[in-house]
């Protein structure tokens, strides 16, 4: 077995690099740890240009769903937010989400924006907590936790929220994701696809190949077929290639069911053993040998999603926000009316798993309103599953994002499908050694197949060590839940 330390300090060093490529305009294709991460907490950073004035029909609408919400006072009307984006309209004619405006007719409720950047954001708030500022939220991400728990910076919601009622019943189940110690650590408020498979209508016709949704709704859309096409696409002599994109190893790997580290009954349980895994990292190695892997030396290093618009690449494993706002600023270039979508294909043997994006928020330690972020919170909730507040926000994402209601029908489906078969990997809340080890890099356990690694051998080099870390890790959650 390898000496594990240097394996780490390998690891780290790529992960430092790939950050370093990120700050500049093109990022590398070397797994790019800080830019998948910032990428997966994005989800309420869509571009919205209407105006702030609602059709009559959307007033009414907007009462309906305010009468869902609780008839309390709040005390104090701000909450505190700490985050990379702002949750408030911007300055650019930006239209105003539809829970902040329940939030705002319902409670008279404010939302003060601390800056951040999203490399920064715990160093922030810890900041802020030893100053006494009273942060209140923060948002829900998969790297939250543990390391969350453990260093003190978040506290259970439990208190805050009855979990019987109507409005929590909608996320209820996807909160003990988040249950340590029979407490809940997160207002979950929604959950969605993480990654789609996009692809390009004109590419799909004009190599006389099946339409993947068509496929998916027949329920032949699985490994198999995804591979198959790939096969007959692929041809780069003639400059049609592979895969491409930092997010196919994880999303493929998730897509099986299995993340790389999960809670099970509040302790921490590592994956690298488990036969679902195997599985997932002999696929991927074999989409490697099969020639389906772009090339990245031949591009630099770097990703091109262009290549979608133009005909030389089948499909781009992306997050929802990369065809969310302006269709002339989407990266992949595909025009709206071309554009197609599907969700990740997973084995033909097993449950179409989907990696689920968590959304919601977590309560601050020393917050100094926790009420009115439970409230804002449910507001949420409401503007998620209310159908007069899901017609408001469609309508907006069809103006600003040029969406035709195909597409958000499409959305919906695969959004379902993320609800029902949700996977949610902790890997990135238990500790940077772990991340660095198993995800963070091409060279990173889970991702070695994807590059030409065999499965067998890169388990033996790092599944002994991850576990021992792992271990450590529960001993310590273990201990700060005991401590309160």
């Amino acid at each position: 077995m390898k000496d594990i330390k240097k394996i780490l300090a390998g690891a780290m060093a790529l992960t430092i690099t790939a950050g370093l490529s990120a700050c500049g305009s093109d990022g590398g294709n070397s797994a790019e740890t800080t830019t998948a991460a910032a990428a997966e907490t994005t989800t309420a950073v869509t571009v919205e240009k209407n105006t702030e004035t609602l059709a009559a029909e959307e007033e009414d609408a907007l009462e309906t769903a305010l009468s869902q919400l609780q008839d309390v006072e709040l005390a104090n009307k701000e909450i505190k937010w700490l985050a990379h984006y702002d949750i408030n309209p911007g300055g650019n004619g930006a239209s105003k989400k539809v829970e902040l405006e329940l939030f705002e007719r319902k409670y008279g409720g404010s939302i003060k924006w601390y800056e951040t950047v999203y490399e920064n954001r715990f160093n922030d708030l810890s900041t802020y907590m030893l100053g006494g500022e009273g942060i209140d939220f923060f948002p829900s991400e998969a790297g939250n936790f543990p390391k969350a728990i453990i260093s003190g910076m978040f506290q259970p919601v439990d208190e805050y929220i009855d979990m019987d009622s109507d409005i929590w019943q909608n996320t209820a189940e996807a909160m003990k994701i988040y249950n340590f110690g029979n407490k809940h650590y997160t207002f979950v408020t929604n959950v969605r696809a993480n990654y789609y498979v996009y692809y390009n209508k004109e590419t799909i016709e004009a190599n006389g190949l099946d339409d993947p949704w068509e496929l998916y709704k027949a329920g032949e859309w699985n490994w198999d077929t995804f591979k198959a096409m790939l096969q007959e696409f692929v041809d780069e002599e003639n400059e049609q290639y592979g895969l491409d994109n930092w997010f196919n190893e994880l999303a493929l790997l998730y897509s099986a069911g299995i993340p790389v580290v999960q809670s099970v009954d509040g302790q921490i349980q590592c994956n690298l053993n488990d036969p679902v895994m195997e599985k997932a990292m002999n696929f991927q190695y074999d989409l490697y040998n099969s020639g389906l892997v772009a090339p990245a030396e031949v591009f630099q290093y770097k990703i091109h999603p262009e290549m979608m618009a133009d005909g030389r690449q089948l499909f781009w494993i992306g997050g929802f926000w990369e065809a969310e706002g302006d269709p002339e600023v989407w990266a992949h270039g595909i025009s709206p009316e071309n554009l197609g979508f599907v969700p990740t294909p997973s084995p033909a043997d097993s449950d179409p798993y989907q990696a689920a994006a968590v959304e919601g928020y977590v309560l601050c330690k020393g917050a100094s309103n926790p009420e009115g972020v439970a409230r804002f919170a449910e507001c949420t909730i409401v503007a998620v599953n209310d159908p007069n507040s899901i017609a408001i926000s469609e309508r907006k994402i069809m103006d600003d994002s040029k969406w035709p209601q195909e597409l958000i029908d499409k959305t919906n489906e695969i959004n379902a499908l993320a609800k029902q078969y949700p996977i949610v990997d902790l890997v990135s809340g238990c500790s940077a050694d772990v991340e660095s080890l198993t995800t963070a890099s091409a060279e990173s356990a889970v991702r070695a197949p994807f590059h030409g690694t065999d499965w067998p051998s890169t388990r033996e080099t790092y599944a002994d060590a991850v576990n021992g870390l792992v271990e450590e890790i529960n001993a310590e959650l273990q201990a700060a839940l005991a401590e309160g």
